[in-house]
């Protein structure tokens, strides 16, 4: 989501690494944004501002390549939606467990303006695994959101494609035949190249909402994994395009974060922007999923969206110098690299992710609340498993330990 997260963010990577004053880089920066919006201003008064459309897969639909991402309370930002589907952001994502009554919310939408149901791309996803449980989900959420059938339906938060069976299949195809979705594929957070590399074999996923971001997206295997869903005809959607780190060093990125956050004032975006710009380059994400909780965040978003420029190759090799000297602040999510090595007692993946909501995003409160649903034995045993195997294996190179220990006091 393109918010100044408390990671990367201009204003904090300027705190952290004392390169400068803040105030004398940020000033230019707001101006040179403020002369883009300038711009982008211009294009709303012409009626030219709209978020443009890429194919979803062999599915033949159009999405936006912008999606609003419904993890927020919609229920009291109904001008929100109303904006975006002006601006053309018509891929609204939301699911059964989101807090703050996100479906509840667009349901109160299309229940007053019902015609606006036909012009948007409709996304939700089940918790649950068995299709006695998808079914009563999807019943509800059908209810909630005041529609008789949703465009995309997702296997929410996939760690492993065996969690994908033939009896999912089979619910897919008769939810598809009584109307009630028209796509099926699942999300995932988490071992995304092997989920992605193995999803074009079972032959019934439509679309894939994965992370993805400027950290990731060069690497072989994730460009592999890509490559056979492009092949198969498989929609993709990109998440955690913001890449927020799980741990900040303070000062230890600071050349390579100056010279990125030069030449983004050069270019008058911001970093927020950029990202979202990285991802795009990829014409086979058919869409970003970003959270949007406010006009500010939905108008950049759509701002970086209708801009035709995009970054330049000096500007990518930036962001994956940037990258490259944070590697062991980000967790990519390849769980069952470190998990398999400390034989699955901590959920670690799941427990970076909470560092980074809270380190990156600002949602101390949001990672406490998923740390205190973890079981007791495993919160018990965080400070005793012996974690060096797993910081041997772990790609990044991450401080394992430290990080699970951490979590222990500032989220338990």
């Amino acid at each position: 989501m393109a918010v100044p997260s408390k990671g990367c963010s201009r204003r904090n990577f300027l705190k952290t690494t004392g390169a400068v004053g803040v105030g004398t880089l940020l000033s230019p920066l707001a101006a040179t944004a403020r002369s883009r919006e300038g711009g982008f201003e211009r294009l709303l008064a012409a009626g030219r501002a709209k978020v443009p459309t890429r194919p979803f897969g062999n599915t033949g639909v159009q999405v936006s390549i912008l999606s609003l991402g419904g993890m927020f309370d919609i229920g009291a930002n109904q001008l929100m939606l109303r904006q975006a589907l002006q601006w053309g952001v018509t891929y609204w994502d939301t699911a059964d467990c989101y807090h703050s009554g996100s479906e509840a919310g667009i349901g109160k939408y299309f229940a007053k303006y019902p015609q606006d149901r036909q012009k948007v791309f409709l996304v939700s996803k089940s918790d649950a695994r068995d299709p006695d449980g998808m079914s009563e989900l999807l019943q509800r959420t059908l209810r909630r959101m005041n529609t008789s059938y949703v465009d995309l339906y997702f296997l929410h938060g996939v760690r492993d494609i065996d969690e994908l069976s033939d009896a999912t299949r089979r619910w897919a195809q008769k939810a598809k035949a009584d109307k009630k979705i028209k796509f099926f594929g699942f999300s995932s957070h988490r071992n995304m190249e092997e989920l992605l590399s193995a999803a074009p074999g079972l032959g019934y996923i439509d679309g894939i909402m994965m992370t993805y971001n400027f950290r990731i997206m060069d690497s072989p295997g994730m460009q592999a994994a890509v490559d056979a869903c492009v092949k198969a005809g498989i929609g993709l959607t990109a998440m955690k395009t913001q890449a927020g780190r799980s741990w900040l060093a303070p000062g230890k990125a600071s050349k390579a974060g100056e010279e990125l956050m030069a030449a983004l004032l050069k270019k008058g975006i911001t970093e927020e922007q950029a990202n979202l710009m990285a991802v795009w380059t990829n014409p086979h994400i058919a869409s970003i999923c970003s959270q949007m909780p406010n006009m500010t965040i939905l108008k950049a978003n759509v701002a970086a969206a209708a801009d035709h420029s995009s970054l330049t190759s000096e500007e990518m090799r930036l962001l994956r110098q940037y990258a490259q000297a944070t590697t062991s602040q980000y967790c990519t999510g390849c769980s069952r690299i470190c998990e398999d090595a400390i034989g699955g007692a901590i959920p670690i993946s799941d427990i970076m992710r909470y560092h980074m909501y809270s380190q990156s995003y600002g949602q101390l409160d949001w990672a406490r609340m998923h740390f205190k649903a973890l079981p007791s034995h495993v919160v018990a045993g965080l400070s005793e498993i012996d974690y060096r195997e797993a910081e041997r294996r772990c790609p990044q190179k991450m401080p394992i330990a430290g990080l699970m220990r951490k979590a222990a006091g500032e989220f338990g």
